[in-house]
């Protein structure tokens, strides 16, 4: 019986140790299931921000949303008409651009401030190609620069928006703010006005200057005077107790001025639009006025990828070829949503991917509806922000605002004055300016920056802004090229032991266009030490990568100081980084030199000068005594 169980308990233990690995193998998979959901539950809601959030919405979140979202809707509204006069589309444009991308944003967007729509920077970029084709190519541009903008997003491209740097971009704002207020001049005085550039605009309104009418300037002078004052009110009227220690007529005061101040474009816009109404209805008509507006909603339906020319209809083909100049737009509209977002942030982590995915898909959606190109607004994320939004659900109300006045008060909007919307168009874009600001900082540190700062700046007024960028971004590659071909050396020249000694230490890796650079340096100074005995140290504690044209390029570098008989030794490089020299021939590891001093190099150089010499007289002894056997030999053959 005994045996029996011995051997029972053998099998089993046997068994178990048998299943263990098989145990282990079901737990890992169970791990990996379980790990595998977990992490496509965690991307799901990093790609739908909406999952994160609305699981805490509640009441007070609905308030605070209601009260922004309606708020910025009465903001969009003149503001997006604005911006369709800037592109030189129908003011209902600026409607049908300014609600699609609110809806898209609540599910996708990351930054709760942020509210995506027409802005006058991607009106300015839009408005050459909408003189050329017409208003379809503007919506074509919204698509194709959606798809453009998705899909930089998909592949984590987000990265060659840093190619573009801060000199850059405040050249590029600071003219396009120039150039937009310029373009609202000639509406701002009543008179014909057109162009492109900033010159051109100019050019048009002074040819036309003698036909100024009073009231359009009046108009519209009154009004930047208004919403400049409206804009500072909350500052010269605030109270000097904090708000805890406000009685409550005092809070109320507060707030009224507040929410006044946030909503003067519609008040100015309301106001204006009702006192030109009352003054036409008697039959006298003292300034221009919007006209008519297509009433109601946009048509749905796919974009029109046939553009006409001249009366001639160009295919998807050529006339995406037409358009070719028109990629620097999707990178504008990134760019502007990304600063907007990092600026609203309040620390917070940015997901530059997300945000893209979300531009991407409101462009795309917007473009079924008649958009033209959109990104965030600045002026209305700081609105959002100062109404006290809480989620991104601040956009449904935003959104449902601007349908509302599609759909009820189209008609009644053909009697805005255009110099109210040039004047909301004139306040909205001069505190864009920044180029005085930086100048000065960049002239008190680093003035080469300043080359970039104003190529983009004067190219962008007189060639025009797309061009602008373009140039400037160019000019600052080449700023990168060059700092990449010319690395910095640290040149110190040193007497050691009775032996000069040259340390050269750059500044960073060498890579192939700097290869040639080190070189030359190095050879013009060994050149001063001709006839000497000469030892180079080259330094790379600095330097972390190396390609193969540089590391031949050095190669060829050792064989230049041999025939100069002056030596050279690789000082505490990354060992990484030596066994590339190394592997490129399996030759010179004996040069690397790690963890030791200056002394000790100089020492084992003249340990290797004299086994080198000592090779030298030994084979040239050798030599000597094979050319004597050589001779005797032949001598007596003679013999």
């Amino acid at each position: 019986m005994s045996v029996q169980t011995a051997s029972y308990t053998a099998m089993h233990l046997s068994g178990t140790k048998q299943d263990a690995p098989a145990e282990k193998a079901k737990k890992s998979h169970r791990w990996l299931k379980r790990n595998k959901m977990s992490c496509s539950a965690a991307l799901v809601e990093k790609r739908l921000p909406i999952i994160g959030w609305i699981r805490t919405y509640d009441t007070s979140c609905f308030v605070a949303d209601l009260i922004a979202g309606l708020t910025v809707g009465l903001t969009v509204i003149p503001q997006g008409m604005a911006c369709a006069v800037i592109a030189g589309l129908p003011p209902q444009y600026g409607l049908y651009s300014a609600f699609m991308g609110c809806f898209v944003y609540i599910f996708f967007g990351s930054c709760k401030d942020i509210t995506i729509g027409p802005t006058a920077i991607s009106a300015m970029l839009v408005k050459p190609y909408v003189d050329k084709f017409g208003p379809d190519v503007a919506v074509m541009i919204c698509f194709l620069s959606g798809c453009f903008v998705f899909l930089l997003g998909v592949f984590q491209l987000g990265f060659l928006v840093d190619f573009i740097s801060m000199p850059v971009i405040i050249g590029f704002t600071s003219a396009g703010a120039i150039s937009i207020a310029s373009s609202q001049v000639a509406a701002l005085l009543g008179i014909k006005g057109g162009g492109h550039t900033f010159l051109e605009y100019w050019i048009k309104v002074f040819e036309n200057i003698e036909n100024t009418t009073i009231w359009d300037p009046v108009l519209g002078f009154s009004c930047i005077a208004i919403l400049l004052f409206m804009k500072y009110m909350t500052n010269w009227f605030k109270p000097a107790v904090p708000r805890s220690e406000m009685t409550v007529g005092k809070k109320i005061w507060t707030g009224t001025l507040k929410y006044l101040s946030l909503g003067r474009n519609a008040l100015v816009v309301l106001i204006s639009t009702v006192i030109v109404f009352l003054i036409m209805e008697n039959g006298i008509s003292p300034v221009a006025i919007t006209g008519d507006i297509e009433e109601g909603f946009p048509d749905v339906g796919f974009p029109n990828f046939e553009v006409v020319y001249q009366n001639e209809t160009l295919p998807f083909p050529e006339a995406f070829a037409e358009l070719s100049s028109s990629i620097i737009i999707p990178f504008v509209l990134v760019l502007e949503s990304i600063a907007i977002a990092k600026a609203f942030a309040n620390g917070k982590t940015i997901d530059a991917t997300q945000e893209m995915i979300a531009l991407g898909l409101s462009n795309i959606v917007g473009s079924f509806f008649q958009s033209f190109p959109t990104t965030g607004s600045f002026t209305r994320t700081a609105v959002n922000n100062a109404s006290g939004v809480r989620t991104q659900l601040g956009g449904l109300y935003t959104g449902a605002v601007v349908l509302l006045c599609l759909g009820l008060l189209t008609s009644t909007l053909k009697f805005m004055p255009k110099a109210t919307l040039a004047a909301i168009v004139i306040c909205a874009v001069i505190f864009m300016i920044e180029i005085h600001e930086l100048t000065m900082s960049l002239w008190k540190s680093k003035k080469i920056d300043l080359i970039p700062l104003y190529a983009t700046f004067i190219s962008s007024l007189i060639i025009g802004i797309d061009y602008g960028m373009m140039i400037g971004i160019g000019v600052n590659v080449l700023f990168i090229f060059h700092e990449a071909a010319r690395p910095k050396l640290s040149m110190e020249t040193l007497s050691v032991l009775n032996k000069e000694v040259i340390i050269v230490s750059p500044d960073r890796g060498i890579t192939y266009p700097a290869a040639e650079h080190v070189k030359d340096i190095i050879n013009r100074q060994s050149a001063q030490h001709v006839g000497s005995d000469l030892l180079v140290v080259l330094d790379g504690k600095r330097i972390y990568s190396l390609d193969s044209t540089a590391v031949r390029v050095l190669k060829s570098l050792l064989e230049d100081l041999r025939i100069k008989n002056h030596y050279i030794y690789f000082w505490n490089w990354n060992k990484q980084i030596a066994d590339i020299f190394v592997s490129f021939d399996g030759k010179d590891s004996e040069l690397f030199k790690f963890d030791c001093t200056v002394e000790q190099l100089v020492l084992n150089d003249e340990d290797s000068l004299v086994q080198t010499r000592r090779r030298s007289s030994s084979a040239s002894s050798s030599t000597s005594s094979e050319s004597t056997e050589q001779a005797w030999t032949e001598e007596k053959m003679q013999v």
